[in-house]
């Protein structure tokens, strides 16, 4: 008989323990509170757990807040934030260590991930993946970073010094260019982890964090900084719509600036501007070479 807990049975004891282990000074962890945040972490490690998922059905009413969320603007999304609690706990109960690779010298209290073959990925040295994290077969690791709770699609290329941050979510075909910066989040809970979905060009140097979600095969070209305030103008509308946190599906988005008036006269702030479309076709990857050649992108 399998004796695993189910997923449900994980998010209750994870939501029940994370309140008692902050609610209590003096909490003393359990051996069985330590077993039931390893089984999350290998989960999460094994790519059979997930901080984020598309789901095509809302999670039941009767779900708390805190349990799992479905994003505001979209119902196919929901965030896992017991996933989240028990990352948290994780690092709570792991004692430091220190240990070597070759002519380097760590001290984590989380180790890095080691099951590549099995997984089919190539990691290029020295890029680091810490355990926790998952990616699908065909994922390519140049010398970059990724964190714990981070999920990557199928055939997705992290270039060279990209980072990959916690709990983020990396869709399947994606190309995050050189020195990428895709944020982390682990709290509050219920906050939603920087999405990236299928597909989606991010460009050189480009900085995505704060739960921004860059729907598929969006087009970030190089230099673009997006939070979740950021302004985002459609100039391909009139009047330009504005879009905050949400780059929309096949959007071509640039950096720019916008004016602000202060006390002192006026500054310019940092927005990103869509400006076109990428054009629909069978091979993405013709594609996304005829959008960067159209709109004479940085990447």
């Amino acid at each position: 008989m399998d004796m695993t807990p189910s997923h449900d049975d994980l998010r209750d004891q994870c939501d029940q323990l994370f309140e008692r282990c902050n609610n209590d000074p003096y909490f003393v962890f359990t051996d069985d509170d330590q077993k039931m945040i390893h089984t999350v972490i290998e989960g999460l490690d094994q790519g059979q757990i997930r901080v984020a998922e598309q789901c095509k059905n809302p999670p039941p009413s009767d779900h708390s807040p805190s349990s799992e969320i479905c994003l505001k603007d979209d119902q196919s999304w929901v965030v896992k934030s017991w996933v989240k609690k028990a990352i948290t706990l994780y690092f709570k109960i792991s004692p430091m260590e220190s240990y070597g690779i070759g002519p380097f010298s760590y001290a984590d209290k989380i180790p890095l991930k080691s099951n590549y073959e099995e997984l089919n990925v190539r990691v290029v040295p020295p890029a680091t993946a810490r355990y926790g994290s998952f990616m699908e077969p065909g994922v390519v690791l140049m010398p970059s970073y990724v964190n714990i709770g981070a999920y990557v699609g199928a055939q997705t290329m992290v270039d060279t010094w990209a980072t990959v941050g916690s709990c983020a979510q990396i869709g399947r075909g994606v190309h995050l260019s050189g020195g990428v910066g895709i944020g982390g989040v682990l709290e509050p809970p219920g906050a939603s982890p920087v999405i990236i979905e299928d597909g989606a060009f991010i460009g050189s140097r480009s900085i995505i964090v704060e739960g921004v979600r860059v729907k598929a095969k969006a087009v970030i070209a190089a230099n673009v900084t997006l939070t979740s305030s950021s302004y985002i103008y459609d100039t391909t509308s009139s009047p330009p719509l504005v879009y905050r946190g949400l780059v929309p599906e096949g959007a071509v988005v640039v950096p720019g600036v916008r004016e602000k008036d202060v006390s002192g006269g006026k500054i310019y702030l940092n927005c990103a501007y869509i400006i076109g479309q990428r054009k629909s076709s069978t091979d993405e990857k013709t594609s996304l070479n005829q959008t960067l050649r159209e709109f004479a992108l940085s990447v």
